[in-house]
């Protein structure tokens, strides 16, 4: 009897925090900053203009741009789930330095902006962001996308939908799902995602080169889900593995990797 009590006592225990990972994931997932930063305040390439753009459901959000000079590519950058606009500017500065144009999207509900970020509100975000730079005169196939971590799942919907010139992830995931699994072993989280970004499921359906980069180190997305996405990836594609990187340390080291491909694919075009 004693036995069966403290069972019960347990099975109710994993019951009610089986419920709150459920009911608090989004919170779980993205991590927004509330706070914006103005431009003229921040320490970001002076080649950066501030943007807007509105999406399909009505939210007018900011993106820091930097028009292109003498390389014909515009790299669009989609940030991490701890990440926001002035953080994620950071990491222009050799890309503006080469020519290329820069623009730094910002996601509903981070850094001030309106709304509150889900999966198909991500999604929204990067379509509204590809057609207001294609408003500024960037053709479709002179648009790289670029994501980091969480962006990763945005930059692969986007590839999907639009016919860019290229796809760099750095640090991908195959899906929430998997990943959620991988945090809590212990719970079926795998089931219970709303947002699930299924890398995983769409590579196979993406036709523009690929590069996969992720850090050996890396303690937070396995590597090896970088390297399966890679298998999956159709051809021209490229891998990379970083061996003395983890997640967030590889934006440096990476550059070099990311403007070699940018000009390879230059030539390519």
């Amino acid at each position: 009897m004693k036995i069966r009590r403290i069972l019960g006592v347990l099975f109710s225990l994993y019951v009610l925090c089986l419920t709150g990972v459920f009911v608090c994931q989004r919170s779980l997932l993205y991590l927004p900053s509330h706070a914006y930063i103005p431009l003229s305040e921040a320490h970001a390439h002076r080649s950066f203009k501030e943007i807007s753009v509105r999406t399909a459901d009505g939210l007018d959000l900011k993106a820091w741009y930097a028009p292109a000079t003498s390389k014909p590519f515009t790299f669009v950058f989609f940030h991490g789930n701890g990440d926001n606009l002035y953080t994620a500017s950071n990491i222009a500065d050799p890309y503006i330095a080469e020519g290329y144009g820069f623009l730094v999207a910002e996601y509903r509900g981070y850094s001030g902006l309106p709304g509150k970020p889900t999966e198909a509100g991500l999604y929204a975000d990067g379509r509204a962001y590809l057609y207001g730079l294609m408003a500024q005169g960037v053709k479709s196939g002179n648009i790289i996308l670029f994501g980091h971590s969480l962006g990763t799942g945005v930059a692969v919907q986007m590839a999907e939908e639009f016919h860019v010139g290229g796809l760099m992830l750095l640090a991908p995931f195959l899906s929430i799902p998997k990943m959620a699994q991988v945090e809590y072993p212990f719970f079926p989280a795998k089931y219970l995602a709303l947002d699930r970004f299924e890398n995983v499921k769409k590579m196979m359906n993406i036709h523009v080169p690929v590069l996969i980069v992720n850090g050996a180190k890396d303690q937070q997305i396995p590597p090896s889900q970088g390297q399966q996405l890679y298998f999956l990836a159709n051809e021209p594609r490229q891998f990379y593995s970083l061996p003395a990187h983890g997640h967030n340390d590889l934006f440096n080291d990476f550059a070099p990797i990311g403007l070699d491909w940018a000009k390879r694919l230059q030539v390519r075009n």
